[in-house]
């Protein structure tokens, strides 16, 4: 299967895959043959995190491909429990030394934990910047970042993240952020783009489905992707991981685009924690 996934510029001069996948809840045994299976398919970008438990498993897998390291795109993301600067550089050279990988395409702040290490993300955030310049991240961003934790960031740090992974479905826009992130060239990454199921048995989207001769995932992700927003649909399904990757030989008009904009439900909607409120650490 072809890979006819769009790159996207990143405002730092690399680029990104615009589909990838994820591997949040995949277990470590189950992880290497399903990033095989999808890179197989085409995916490009695999999305995991330290506190998935999985990285070391990603790495098998991106290594017994065949394919070079630079055509594999690899995202982790910073553990909770490893906020401080010390803790963070010693928890970004665990990741590298699990996924047996010199450098990470993309390193994230997980979560803002403002509630946590007296609210200071700016000292961690400075760390990834260390990363960055040294070349062993060749991308810094953060993930669940509320517009008020981006513009402390603006006003104290000298690196503006590339992205922003936050929570995007139908029943969520979370319009304020990735309006703050269009304005100042921050991607925008939407986790649980189909809202952790939430939307399948949606009547409106099963009507678009119908209409346009597509399943509700694929016409949630093309709605994702008409929007600009980076998506890494999570499956270990081979059926569904071949579907979700069928997304870019079809388009919703402006009419489907704004009925699927218009489910948006505010924080009702939301399926994961409150990026304000979310203060947990691993034990």
């Amino acid at each position: 299967m072809a890979n006819t996934v769009p790159d996207i510029a990143l405002n730092d001069g690399n680029t990104i895959p615009q589909l990838g996948f994820g591997v949040y809840l995949i277990p470590p045994e189950e992880t290497a043959e399903a990033v095989g299976r999808a890179l197989e398919i085409g995916y490009r970008h695999i999305d995991t995190a330290e506190m998935y438990g999985n990285e070391a498993e990603v790495g098998q897998a991106v290594r017994a491909s065949g394919l070079a390291r630079d055509e594999v795109f690899v995202t982790s993301k910073l553990n909770n429990s490893f906020h401080r600067p010390d803790d963070a550089r010693r928890a970004f050279d665990a990741t590298l030394a699990a996924l047996k990988m010199d450098h990470i395409d993309l390193f994230l702040i997980h979560w803002p934990l403002p509630t946590r290490y007296d609210g200071d993300f700016v000292s961690t955030w400075k760390v990834l910047e260390e990363f960055r310049r040294d070349g062993r991240a060749r991308s810094i961003g953060v993930s669940n970042f509320q517009v008020p934790h981006l513009e402390r960031l603006a006003a104290e740090a000298d690196v503006v993240p590339a992205v922003n992974q936050i929570e995007v479905h139908p029943y969520l826009g979370n319009e304020d952020v990735r309006a703050y992130g269009h304005a100042h060239n921050i991607l925008t990454e939407a986790w649980s783009p189909i809202a952790q199921g939430a939307v399948l048995d949606d009547p409106n989207l099963v009507d678009i489905a119908e209409e346009v001769g597509r399943t509700v995932p694929q016409v949630v992700l093309r709605w994702h992707v008409q929007r600009g927003d980076i998506v890494f649909p999570k499956s270990i399904d081979p059926k569904r991981m071949a579907e979700n990757f069928q997304i870019f030989d079809f388009a919703l008009d402006d009419a489907t685009m704004e009925r699927i904009t218009g489910l948006d439900r505010g924080e009702a909607g939301r399926q994961g924690p409150n990026p304000d409120t979310f203060d947990w650490l691993p034990d």
